[in-house]
């Protein structure tokens, strides 16, 4: 048998993101491995060569768009010193709009309750952004812009108030608008730390 060839390193990025789009359009029970396919310029037999299942597409999809979303956040904070200036940033990315992928997500969580593969990815992840979280409070306790909260409880709380309303977000709530995510996720994190994100953020 050859060996398995490697997969060019622009034709991968094109299949996941193929392979998002459609998960995103029709949900993963209801996309198929040929409509990504399509949507990819390729053929379904070569997309099932590298990925041997539509759960296996859709857990290299989340962790490729959850990599962009890193990429891209991590520049911009890097831009800000100001500990309240991230931590704005950081609310503001987990809206549910833009680079936070919600659709995906809400396939990730859903999925993760039946699939060990996928619940420990999507462990990993969830780690990584209250890990975010937390990192930034440190920060800003470090130059005594935030109080003594509990980083870690505090990213775990502001995870879940963001995670829950981007479902909501999502599903087009029409009393959950991106704008009241971002005043209560800053209202929140104002309560908790001490400090003024609102005005700054104006």
């Amino acid at each position: 048998m050859s060996p398995r060839p490697r997969l060019d390193h622009v034709r991968r990025p094109e299949l996941l993101a193929a392979a998002a789009e459609v998960i995103r359009e029709r949900g993963l029970e209801n996309a198929r491995v040929a409509d990504v396919a399509e949507r990819a310029g390729t053929s379904a037999p070569s997309v099932l060569y590298y990925f041997a299942s539509k759960a296996e597409l859709l857990k290299e999809a989340i962790t490729s768009a959850e990599e962009r979303f890193y990429e891209k956040l991590d520049r911009d904070l890097a831009g800000l010193e100001s500990a309240r200036d991230r931590l704005v940033e950081v609310v503001d990315s987990g809206v549910g709009e833009g680079d936070y992928d919600a659709t995906l997500w809400i396939e990730v969580w859903a999925r993760s309750l039946r699939d060990e593969d996928l619940a420990s990815t999507r462990a990993e992840l969830d780690e990584r952004w209250r890990r975010t979280i937390a990192e930034t409070v440190r920060y800003g306790q470090e130059r005594g812009e935030f109080g003594d909260a509990d980083s870690e409880s505090f990213a775990v709380l502001l995870a879940s108030l963001l995670d829950g309303l981007s479902v909501q977000i999502a599903l087009r709530d029409r009393q959950v608008t991106p704008d009241l995510v971002r005043e209560l996720g800053l209202r929140f994190a104002e309560r908790e730390l001490g400090c003024e994100l609102r005005t700054e953020a104006a």
